[in-house]
């Protein structure tokens, strides 16, 4: 295969926008750099008619305002494979919407596939093998190497011929509505901004006291700070669990300090050792308080619901070959063990329900819980 074209400049981006909305579907898939970069962009945009593969390079100055006329109209099909993350950083990047989705990660889940990355179903139906080494390669770095460019386009490459299996196999076990109301939610979603303490998007912060949880809201401070200057995800700089362990700790000095490796402690200890001296000192009323829920007080009848709808689902999900998760997850099966519907019309009261979901399984759900 030869290489695709690579499009730099806003003029081309423009012409190929004109050319997409001439299709009725495309393919579309990007390439970002969250594993190597303080904060993540866009690096490389992949888009594949039933003709030809284009790739367009958003980090050599080309605006993509052209595309988003295309990537709008819902009358376009568009084709990923796992649109969450790319539907959130187009919204993100560039202020483009994502109208007209066909998810092939979404419809292989409800086929019933165990394994539904992309590298998994193209092997499954097109002996095709994808190199995983470039997944987390640094897509920020510039010229692309020609290996990474060719696999680049490998991921849409194939996406039209796998939309006519997939969406045969959906149509044919009656699962076509459920999937588009899958897709539809999916164009909604968008990265969520984050106020308030940082501890309080920290797994583990809920098992600190009070100054501990000082000392960590200093520390994920200077993590944030150190990774901006060195232009670093926050992961490589300081791990997790070593915060939440010098956290618990709350050393006076580096000879404190135990369980975190000497080259973490060599490299940044004088650094973030005033961090924690500063949540040494603050006053006990000025120290932070982890916000606790009200616990609801277990009630064995609700339980015995949710138990009796696992039942339930294990054995659907078993009869039409879904992972239970996707059926129905967890959370909707105690919202509905908690609200107890009775009749139909109490199903619509489910915020989490679906529409597809209550066709499918209201009956089911009434006659396990009544």
């Amino acid at each position: 295969m030869s290489l695709p074209s690579i499009l730099t400049r806003t003029e081309e981006v423009v012409e190929f926008a004109e050319e997409l909305s001439g299709y009725p579907v495309i393919a579309v898939d990007l390439e970002a750099d969250s594993m190597h970069n303080y904060q993540e962009k866009v690096c490389l945009l992949q888009f594949s008619t039933p003709d030809t593969t284009v790739l367009i390079d958003p980090l050599l100055g080309a605006d993509l305002k052209s595309l988003q006329p295309v990537l709008e109209n819902p009358q376009i099909r568009k084709i990923f494979h796992a649109a969450d993350y790319d539907i959130r950083c187009l919204a993100r990047d560039f202020n483009i919407e994502i109208n007209g989705l066909f998810d092939t990660m979404i419809s292989s889940q409800f086929l019933g596939e165990a394994r539904f990355g992309l590298a998994d179903v193209l092997r499954k139906y097109f002996s095709v093998e994808l190199d995983k080494q470039y997944q987390r390669a640094d897509w920020s770095k510039r010229p692309l190497p020609e290996a990474m460019i060719r696999y680049a386009a490998e991921d849409t490459n194939h996406l039209h011929a796998l939309v006519e299996i997939l969406e045969g196999q959906l149509v044919e076990k009656g699962r076509l509505e459920w999937v588009q109301e899958e897709f539809s939610l999916m164009e909604k979603v968008r990265f969520i901004d984050r106020h308030g303490p940082q501890f309080l998007r920290f797994k583990g912060a809920g098992t600190l006291d009070r100054r501990q949880l000082a000392v960590l809201e200093n520390l994920l401070h200077w993590r944030d700070v150190e990774a901006q200057r060195l232009d670093r995800p926050l992961y490589k700089v300081f791990g997790n669990k070593e915060l939440l362990e010098l956290a618990r700790q709350m050393p006076k000095g580096l000879s404190q300090i135990s369980g975190i490796s000497p080259r973490l402690l060599d490299r940044y200890g004088k650094k973030f050792m005033p961090a924690i001296q500063e949540a040494f000192e603050l006053a006990e009323t000025d120290l932070p308080i982890y916000p606790r829920g009200e616990r609801r007080a277990k009630d064995p009848q609700i339980e015995k619901r949710v138990i009796c709808l696992k039942e339930w689902r294990k054995q659907v999900s078993s009869d039409l070959e879904i992972d239970p998760g996707v059926l129905i997850n967890n959370a909707l099966l105690e919202e509905l063990a908690r609200k107890h519907p009775t009749v139909d019309s109490d199903l619509s009261e489910i915020d989490l329900l679906k529409t597809w979901q209550r066709k499918v399984l209201g009956e089911g759900i009434l006659r396990t819980l009544n």
